[in-house]
């Protein structure tokens, strides 16, 4: 059984990762940017869903297979690297283009739109093996190899409403701050940067080898 102290610690490593800057951070920023802040909280909370699972699949030691594997770990950074340059080149694409309205920038319309920003949240997040070696290295730290379930459910939920917390914060300092990145030459420069940004962050994670 963990103990309190143990969850806090927990929920605190957890929170730091999700402060450091990486493709979540950059994807809620441009989404919160460009469509607003309840697109960023949608991405935010994929973001969030995605660690709750490699939580889960950590402390199941599904996550150490991954990492084991070769050929799983080469699979996931491969469609992950590939995930993060498309969406790196879109947001090239739209800096490019420039003018119009700022929009949320996929192909699902209407009100489809915010689970397209949930799902790529979601996507950036579980496509990511260095998140799998992150939890991995984690997880056992707080849980002992015969943990309850009810252990690893509390260390999942942790995980995610840290997670969420971080991220809704994110969403909505820059959606707050929309009407400056709505003029066309301030979403230019957020598109542009976090374009490179995320192309940049693919070409590192398609370079990562296993430990």
């Amino acid at each position: 059984m963990s103990s309190v102290t143990q969850f806090v610690a927990f929920g605190g490593v957890v929170l730091l990762g999700a402060m450091s800057p990486g493709p979540d951070f950059a994807v809620v920023v441009r989404r919160s940017a460009v469509s607003g802040r309840g697109y960023g909280m949608a991405a935010a909370l994929g973001i969030s869903v995605g660690v709750f699972a490699w939580v889960v699949a950590a402390a199941t030691g599904v996550a150490a297979l991954l990492a084991a594997s070769a050929m799983a770990f080469t699979v996931v950074k491969v469609v992950g690297a590939a995930y993060l340059l498309y969406l790196g080149v879109k947001s090239l694409r739209s800096a490019l283009r420039g003018g119009g309205e700022a929009e949320l920038d996929l192909p699902d319309p209407g009100r489809r739109s915010s689970w397209a920003a949930f799902a790529e949240g979601l996507l950036t997040n579980v496509l990511n093996p260095k998140a799998a070696l992150f939890f991995v290295a984690l997880v056992p730290q707080f849980v002992s190899s015969g943990a309850s379930m009810a252990d690893t459910l509390v260390l999942s939920l942790i995980a995610l409403a840290g997670t969420v917390v971080w991220f809704l914060v994110v969403a909505n300092i820059v959606g707050a701050l929309r009407r400056v990145f709505a003029r066309s030459a301030v979403r230019r420069a957020v598109d542009g940067l976090t374009g490179a940004a995320l192309i940049g962050l693919g070409v590192k994670l398609a370079a990562t080898s296993r430990p």
